[in-house]
């Protein structure tokens, strides 16, 4: 990125939105000068500059809660920054992952649930559904029963969206193209292991082909 083309304002500042690699959410605001941005680029941590303090500073310095960024992208005017991070950690100072936790409504502005993407958001309500005694719902249900049967499910729900895909009309391959995710996600859950994993795991194969990763797993005998 060639820095003489951003547009610093007359502090020579530029905003920054650190934006979660794997999920989309949106972290948190800051601001950096051309150091700040100079050294996210050579560091791969987040760089910001303090307006309150005048000072460069790295995220996570004092509390471990870094930011890795993979990627820094303009937006059309070079006037703003979005930084793709792995979070290492909360990121707001309050202990919250995002800073963006206040709802602002006709009412005013009040603390609420953060704002996440829909899968994010999803996983969420999953995870309480686990995790609340007194609510019945399916979810609930589907995680009693345990994974045998959140895998009947799986398959059901796959096969019917199979069908949706051969020979059925958009909203149907849309309906159950969300029932299978619904269902993987629950069976996710069941087994312990997170959304984010297997985003994780998403963004790690787009460093190769899928058949350089296919043959990879062969090799490895993973299916």
């Amino acid at each position: 990125m060639d820095l003489s083309t951003l547009k610093w304002d007359a502090k020579g500042l530029v905003a920054v939105v650190v934006q979660d690699r794997c999920n989309g959410e949106v972290r948190m605001l800051g601001y950096a000068n051309r150091e700040a941005v100079e050294k996210t680029l050579s560091t791969g941590l987040a760089h910001f500059y303090s307006r309150s303090r005048s000072s460069l500073w790295c995220k996570g310095e004092t509390s471990g809660n870094t930011l890795q960024v993979s990627g820094v992208f303009a937006d059309c005017d070079g006037d703003a920054l979005v930084y793709l991070a792995d979070p290492n950690g909360p990121t707001c100072h309050t202990g919250q992952e995002t800073c963006f936790f206040r709802q602002v409504a006709e009412g005013g502005v009040q603390d609420a649930v953060p704002a996440r993407p829909v899968m994010s958001a999803l996983w969420q309500t999953l995870e309480a559904r686990r995790d609340a005694d007194a609510v019945k719902s399916y979810t609930r249900m589907l995680l009693t029963k345990g994974s045998a049967k959140i895998a009947e499910k799986v398959s059901e729900e796959a096969e019917e969206f199979g069908r949706a895909l051969q020979s059925e009309t958009p909203d149907r391959v849309v309906s159950e193209g969300a029932d299978v995710l619904y269902h993987v996600l629950v069976g996710l859950l069941a087994r312990g292991v997170s959304l984010r994993d297997v985003e994780q795991e998403l963004a790690r194969r787009f460093v190769m082909s899928g058949l350089e990763e296919k043959a990879s797993r062969k090799a490895d005998g993973s299916h």
